[in-house]
């Protein structure tokens, strides 16, 4: 069994989706559908060391947005508006993955023919889990510093190799 015929994940590599369309990374570094969020990191329009915690729930459509300091943005009006980093979100979700996806992963019910993603959220407030979506991008960053190669990388062990799981 080659890696190519096995299913996807019983691959010792993840399978890499191209983006929908071009994104500007400055904005939004990071943006993810996962643990039933759109949930990522927005830069400050005007502090460099500050960046924004975003998410939105999938199914309840909560909103959460923090500094990376843990203070509740000052944009998010009554907990369940969107402020700008929200938006800033996601719009660059819809670049990377495509509205219909996005909207598929929050469980919104767009109405017909519409391309706009707020139109099918009825936001609440969200509990705050800037920590978790905050952790995973410094994750992601530290593989940034890791010198490109094609040997395993030993946090990643616990991946079997493609031919190896029968």
């Amino acid at each position: 069994m080659t890696s190519e015929s096995a299913a996807p994940e019983r691959r010792s590599t993840a399978s890499v989706i191209a983006p929908v369309r071009p994104r500007k990374l400055a904005k939004v570094p990071f943006v993810e559908l996962s643990e039933g969020r759109l949930q990522g990191v927005v830069s400050s329009g005007s502090d460099v060391e500050r960046v924004y915690v975003s998410s939105i729930t999938a199914g309840e459509h909560g909103l959460s947005c923090n500094t990376n300091n843990n203070r509740r943005c000052g944009g998010l009006s009554g907990g369940s508006r969107p402020c700008g980093h929200l938006r800033a979100l996601a719009d660059a979700a819809v670049a990377q993955y495509g509205l219909d996806r996005v909207a598929r992963y929050l469980k919104a019910a767009l109405p017909d023919d519409s391309d706009n993603l707020w139109a099918g959220l009825h936001t609440t407030t969200a509990p705050n889990r800037a920590a978790e979506v905050f952790s995973g991008f410094l994750r992601h960053l530290a593989y940034l510093e890791v010198p490109p190669t094609s040997d395993p990388l030993p946090d990643l062990q616990w991946f079997p190799a493609a031919g190896a799981v029968r």
